[in-house]
């Protein structure tokens, strides 16, 4: 439902629809007691799950590794003031399961940075929720 500002809050699928769309978008979570946030490639895996990898040796990896974090990535369009947020809330944890590897090396995301130690991480989607802009240009 459409509110009078223009936003709708979107529902996980939709959530979930949008977020397959995009390729990049930033993981929150705490460092040295400080919030903390990083643009990283992803992919979706079946199980609606945000996986993204990175190097093993990675401040990143240490740092949300069986921790609670947040994952968010949009879409925007300035000119007609509309778009998208999505937010995904889950436990981080770092793939050991060999055949899991194997799997995500074949269908998981590819990391934009050189990665030789590369490590897995998946982000259970515990709590999706998202919001829609629709465009109010020109509306007084």
């Amino acid at each position: 439902m459409l509110q009078d500002n223009g936003m709708r809050a979107l529902d996980r699928q939709e959530c979930l629809r949008l977020l397959a769309k995009v390729p990049v978008g930033r993981v929150v979570y705490t460092r040295q007691a400080l919030p903390a946030v990083l643009p990283v490639n992803f992919s979706l895996d079946a199980d609606s799950s945000v996986v993204l990898h990175t190097s093993a040796a990675s401040g990143l990896v240490h740092a949300i590794d069986g921790v609670v974090v947040s994952f968010e990535a949009d879409e925007f369009h300035a000119p007609t003031e509309s778009g998208w947020s999505v937010v995904v809330t889950g436990r981080a944890h770092v793939v050991t399961d060999p055949v899991e590897n194997e799997r995500l090396r074949r269908t998981g995301p590819r990391s934009w940075m050189r990665v030789g130690d590369g490590v897995f991480v998946r982000i259970e989607s515990e709590m999706v929720t998202g919001r829609e802009l629709a465009g109010t240009c020109g509306s007084d």
